[in-house]
């Protein structure tokens, strides 16, 4: 059994045996996708949700390799309330790509639970699930209280037990004077029905929390605020990296802001719609992304383009020559040949574009639909 404090708290925990081995290296990209589910003004959530497996079932084609989906609840902008829901109905779409979650709120939820949803998934489809967990709400305080009643809202001082908790359930490892090491999580036993972990964070706090745990972490520098100190965090990461029996080595990914469109000027006019989504969050608006048509034509205060300037100075955005450039260097600067585009945009044709120009750009392997599959095999 190992010890480690955090932020005061001190945190018990089993190394589990079972290793997944860090293999990326710097001569080729890897490329996933993050999928918000944004719902646009004048559609549905139902609408935005069939677009996200939609999506998923063309990343798969396209040549990425994974496709996260995240978690919000009463945002009125995202679909995505119960992650681990459509990795089951991507999953089921698709033939090869691995699913996962980007994330799930594990402060709001037992972390047995969420050990058993994410076993059964894994053993439905055998090594293709990942379970990324973050720390964050998801949510304003209200909502975060309505997912918790009649309990009182989880004191986030207790994350870093959550993650210990939850590694040692889906591997079996819980130390023997856990009050739960007597309890098995369903369907197991591991390793078939572990999936992939990840640690999903915008600052050190995480970063620090996967290095001692020797997980994998991922930086959401498309949250944009946090991305100026991202490579330090990276950094950081793979310096306090402890080798564990689940991971040897550090694994990193990034999630970066992307949009990318036939020229630069349609790729900023296509921008503007998820422009005014950060300038209505700063307003305290919630509501779907309003159109690019709409969204250029709104004058802003001199404070509100301050802050876009900030928010954006690390969005990639524009030709696919310049995107390209683009994510080659922030590759370079994370050191990380695992790379996660996010992109919200108010049209689907308009991301599902962006995807494929990304995936041209960088030769992708395109994968054949299962049938057509079969058919060349004969």
């Amino acid at each position: 059994m190992h010890m480690f404090r955090l932020n005061h708290v001190p945190i018990a925990f089993t190394i589990c045996p079972f290793s997944h081995a860090e293999s990326q290296t710097m001569d080729e990209l890897e490329f996933g996708i993050v999928d918000q589910s944004p719902i646009r003004q004048g559609g549905t959530v139902q609408q935005a949700l069939q677009e996200t497996v939609i999506l998923a079932q063309v990343a798969e084609k396209l040549g990425y390799h994974r496709y996260w989906v995240a978690e919000h609840h009463n945002s009125g902008g995202f679909a995505g309330t119960a992650p681990e829901i459509l990795v089951g109905q991507i999953a089921s779409q698709t033939n090869s790509i691995i699913v996962g979650s980007g994330g799930v709120m594990l402060s709001h939820y037992s972390a047995f639970k969420v050990a058993e949803t994410f076993s059964v998934l894994q053993s439905f489809y055998p090594n293709r699930i990942e379970l990324g967990i973050g720390r964050a709400p998801g949510s304003d305080q209200d909502t975060a209280r309505a997912l918790a009643y009649p309990k009182e809202i989880a004191d986030i001082q207790a994350f870093p037990q959550q993650v210990t908790d939850l590694v040692g359930f889906l591997s079996g490892t819980l130390p023997d004077e856990h009050v739960f090491s007597h309890i098995k999580s369903q369907p197991g036993p591991p390793p078939l029905s572990m999936p992939g972990i990840w640690l999903l964070g915008s600052s050190d706090y995480s970063a620090r929390l996967a290095a001692i745990l020797g997980l994998p972490f991922s930086f959401a520098d498309f949250f944009g605020t946090a991305a100026e100190h991202g490579p330090l965090v990276a950094e950081l990461y793979r310096q306090m990296f402890r080798p564990s029996g689940y991971l040897t080595s550090p694994k990193f990914n990034v999630a970066l802001q992307v949009i990318c469109a036939e020229t630069s000027e349609e790729a900023e006019f296509i921008a503007s719609s998820r422009d005014i989504s950060r300038i209505n969050t700063l307003r305290g608006i919630r509501g779907p992304m309003i159109s690019p048509e709409e969204a250029s034509s709104i004058k802003l205060t001199p404070s509100e383009l301050q802050h876009l300037e900030q928010v954006n100075e690390h969005s990639i955005r524009g030709s696919q020559d310049t995107v390209k450039d683009q994510i080659l260097e922030a590759a370079r600067v994370y050191q990380t040949a695992d790379v996660s585009v996010v992109t919200n945009c108010y049209y689907f044709e308009d991301r599902l574009r962006s995807f494929e120009l990304i995936a041209e750009a960088f030769d992708l392997p395109k994968k054949l639909p299962a049938t057509l599959e079969a058919e060349t095999d004969l």
